[in-house]
C-alpha cells in the first residue's frame, strides 16, 4: 500500500465514500466495515482520523497491529485479512486498512451481513444474502430445478411458439424438438423444469399474480384485476388490462392517416411493466401491483434493486444490468421483447420526450421498487389532440363526429355489434364494476349521440338495448381498428 502524503491529502479531503470510511479508533464497527466493503467493490478505513476528516492519530503498541489483523481474521467469515499500513501525518500516526471486494460473498462479521451503500453500512436481510451468494457464483434463483415440478407440468405447445419467435427474431438458433432447446438454454436441469422454465411455460401458471387497479382515489377502488400467466404472455395481458383505462384522442394532420395520441406513451408503459414481470423477486410472495389514478400510474414491483445498482444510477443512461433473474431475462432477450440488458429505463425517458407534463420517479419503497407516472398539476390529462371526421355511411345518411373521443367510449363502440344489453357490454370491455362503466363507457356515448337505446322511453327496462347511432357508425368508419384486434375472443 506504502501511501504518500499526497495521497492521504487527497483521501482527507475526499470525505467518507462508498469506498472510505474515518474511524477515530479500532473497534467493532471498523470490522464491520471492512466486512461491508468486501461484499461491495472494496475500501480503505482510516484509524486515528475523525469523522469530519480531522487527523486525531492513535497510538500503537508493538503488536497492535497483529491484534488487530487477528480480531478482523477471527470475526469474519470467510475471513478477511486487510492489507494493513501505518503512516505518519503532521507527527500523528494513522492506520490504513484496505480490502478488496470479495470473490466469494457474502462475508459476515460474527453473524451479521453488511453492505456498503454511499457512505454508511446496510446490515443485509434474508433475501439479500441469498441474492449476493447468487451473484458471487454467477447464476441466479431461476437456475434452480423446481423442486415440485416434472417436465410433464410444462406445456409442449407454449415452448413450440417460444422456438418459433426466437428463431423468428434471429437472435439465436434453437432445434425444433422443445425439450431439446429448453436444455440448450439451462431451463432443465437434470431432467427437471427450472423455476425459469416453469414460470414462462408451466401449463398450469404458478400463483405469482399481477394486480391491476382503476381508483378514483387511495381508498376507492373502481375496477380491478388479477393476471395470473405465464410470463410471457402476462406482459400483453397485463398491457391491454391498462390501456382499458387510459383516454384516447385523435387528429387529422391534412393527410388520409390518422393520428392517435394516448393518454401516457405506451411503449413507455410496457418497458415498465416489462421490467417489473422480468426482474421482480419471485421469491417474494407479494403481488405486482398497478393502480392507475386521474393523474398518475403506479407500478410496484417486489424486490429491491439487485446487485450495485442505485437509483442514481437507474436515472442515469450508462448502468450496467445485472439481471436478478437471468434465465428469464434471456427468454426475453431472445425473443426481441426487450432490447438489450440495461437500457430499458433509458427507452422510457426518451418515450416521455413528447410528454412534458408527466414525470416519471423511481423509488424504492417497503421490500420494492416504485415506479411512478404523475401528470404535473395544472397541466393537460395528455397531449390532447381534437379533430373532425366527415363522410358519407349510406347513400342518403351523411354525419360529423367533431371534437375528442375517449378511449373507453372507442372500445365501447367496438364492441357493440348489432344490439347488446349492458351485461354483455361490461363483459365484452372485461369490467366488473357496473357504475364504473356507465360514468366512463355507457352515458359519454349516449350523450355524444354515437350509441341509442333500443327502448329510450322505458331507461330501466329490463330488455333495455344498446345499439350505433348513424354517428356511431361514421366514427368507427374512420377508426381502422377492428373490434376483434383489440379483444380477441
Amino acid at each position: 500500500m506504502n501511501p504518500t502524503k499526497h495521497t492521504i491529502q487527497q483521501m482527507l479531503a475526499s470525505g467518507e465514500s462508498e469506498t472510505l470510511e474515518f474511524k477515530s479508533s479500532f473497534d467493532r464497527e471498523t470490522i464491520e466495515t471492512l466486512a461491508a466493503f468486501a461484499n461491495a467493490s472494496g475500501g480503505t478505513v482510516m484509524i486515528g482520523v475523525a469523522d469530519n476528516a480531522a487527523v486525531k492519530g492513535v497510538r500503537l503498541g508493538k503488536e497492535t497491529l497483529n491484534e488487530w489483523l487477528g480480531q478482523i481474521k477471527s470475526s469474519t467469515s470467510p475471513a478477511i485479512i486487510p492489507d494493513i499500513d501505518s503512516v505518519q501525518y503532521d507527527g500523528k500516526i494513522i492506520v490504513l486498512l484496505e480490502t478488496p471486494s470479495f470473490p466469494v460473498k457474502p462475508v459476515s462479521c460474527k453473524g451479521k451481513f453488511f453492505k456498503r451503500v454511499a457512505s454508511s453500512n446496510h446490515q443485509l436481510q434474508l433475501s439479500q444474502i441469498a441474492d449476493m451468494y447468487l451473484q458471487s457464483l454467477q447464476i441466479s434463483w431461476d437456475f434452480y430445478p423446481h423442486a415440485d415440478a416434472g417436465l410433464d407440468d410444462l406445456a409442449v405447445r407454449q415452448i413450440e411458439n417460444f422456438i418459433s419467435e426466437v428463431n423468428t427474431n434471429g437472435r439465436f438458433q434453437l432445434e425444433e424438438s422443445p425439450l431439446g432447446a429448453l436444455e440448450k438454454l439451462r431451463l432443465i436441469r437434470n431432467e427437471k423444469p427450472t423455476h425459469a422454465s416453469m414460470l414462462l411455460f408451466a401449463d398450469q401458471p404458478l400463483a405469482y399474480h399481477v394486480r391491476v387497479g382503476r381508483f378514483k382515489n387511495a381508498a376507492t377502488i373502481i375496477d380491478d384485476r388479477q393476471i395470473t400467466q405465464t410470463l410471457l404472455s402476462a406482459v400483453d395481458e397485463t398491457m391491454q388490462a391498462v390501456k382499458n383505462h387510459l383516454s384516447l384522442s385523435y387528429h387529422f394532420d391534412g393527410s388520409v392517416k390518422r393520428i392517435e395520441t394516448w393518454e401516457y406513451p405506451l411503449s413507455a408503459l410496457r418497458e415498465a411493466i416489462l421490467n417489473a414481470i422480468v426482474h421482480r423477486d419471485y421469491t417474494s410472495p407479494s403481488d405486482i401491483q398497478i393502480k392507475i389514478f386521474d393523474d398518475r400510474i403506479t407500478i410496484y414491483s417486489p424486490g429491491k434493486l439487485y446487485g450495485d445498482l442505485t437509483i442514481e444510477k437507474l436515472m442515469g443512461n450508462s448502468y450496467q444490468s445485472n439481471p436478478r433473474n437471468k434465465l428469464v431475462a434471456e427468454a426475453f432477450y431472445l425473443t426481441g421483447r426487450i432490447e438489450k440488458y440495461g437500457s430499458g429505463f433509458s427507452r422510457i425517458r426518451k418515450e416521455l420526450a413528447p410528454y412534458p407534463h408527466i414525470k416519471f420517479c423511481i423509488e424504492e419503497i417497503a421490500n420494492g421498487i416504485l415506479i411512478s407516472f404523475i401528470k404535473h398539476q395544472g397541466e393537460p390529462a395528455y397531449a390532447a389532440s381534437t379533430g373532425e371526421v366527415t363522410g358519407e355511411v349510406t347513400g342518403e345518411v351523411t354525419g360529423e363526429v367533431t371534437g375528442e373521443v375517449t378511449g373507453e367510449v372507442t372500445r365501447l363502440l367496438q364492441v357493440c355489434q348489432g344490439e347488446r344489453s349492458r351485461s354483455e357490454l361490461q363483459q365484452l370491455l372485461g369490467l366488473k364494476h357496473e357504475e364504473h362503466f356507465r360514468k366512463a363507457y355507457l352515458i359519454p356515448a349516449l350523450e355524444d349521440g354515437l350509441l341509442e337505446m333500443t327502448r329510450p322511453e322505458t331507461p330501466k327496462s329490463r330488455m333495455q338495448r344498446y345499439r350505433l347511432t348513424q354517428k356511431g357508425k361514421l366514427y368507427l368508419t374512420s377508426f381502422d381498428s377492428k373490434p376483434a384486434e383489440i379483444f380477441p375472443p
